[in-house]
């Protein structure tokens, strides 16, 4: 069960639950052809966002499959949300875990993204005492692959043409860290 105080301190950001007051900062990414390029969804509308927002909001224990768990990503700075976050519960009795993440384009290149995901691995191994974590993207989207990457995942698979996304067939890679490789490296800090 995911017991975890709120808001998440990183250096640059704050990790929390979403709030109805977030709606213009998702929208203003969300809405972008370019971030969802390569999602399951296409840009949201207003209303589309409000509703999302709202599932967002819900902190879920964490016990059962299938459920997630959605952060905003905040820049300590401005207070604004820069980011979505995600953890999902894929298997309780396995300790499979995977991880998600939607930035803003602006605030692209800067390693904020890396800073956010790096803390949903700690909550995964650390507060879920998961045993694997994967993340997964389209296999164009180089930017999310070398993300995971740098977050000291491997590349598991490169799966082609696995399905259809937005009407043309794409393939997906999956990477993947075990928590004794996490709690061996930098992200379980000894």
């Amino acid at each position: 069960m995911l017991n975890t105080a709120y808001p998440i301190k990183t250096e640059r950001l704050l990790l929390r639950p979403f709030a109805e007051r977030d709606l213009d900062d998702v929208f203003a990414f969300q809405s972008r052809e370019d971030v969802t390029r390569y999602l399951y969804w296409n840009p949201r509308d207003r209303e589309e966002v409000a509703e999302v927002l709202k599932e967002w909001m819900a902190v879920p224990p964490m016990d059962v499959d299938g459920q997630s768990l959605a952060l905003a990503a905040e820049l300590r700075e401005s207070s604004r949300v820069i980011g979505s976050l995600f953890l999902f519960q894929r298997s309780v009795e396995h300790r499979q875990g995977e991880i998600g993440f939607v930035f803003n384009p602006a605030y692209q290149g800067r390693g904020l993204a890396t800073e956010g995901s790096a803390e949903l691995l700690r909550l995964g191994f650390e507060a879920l005492n998961l045993h694997r974590l994967c993340g997964r993207c389209d296999a164009r989207n180089q930017a999310s692959a070398k993300l995971m990457e740098r977050l000291g995942m491997r590349p598991e698979a490169h799966l082609i043409q696995n399905e259809r996304v937005k009407g043309e067939w794409t393939d997906e890679l999956v990477f993947a860290i075990l928590a004794e490789e996490w709690w061996a490296g930098a992200g379980g800090r000894g």
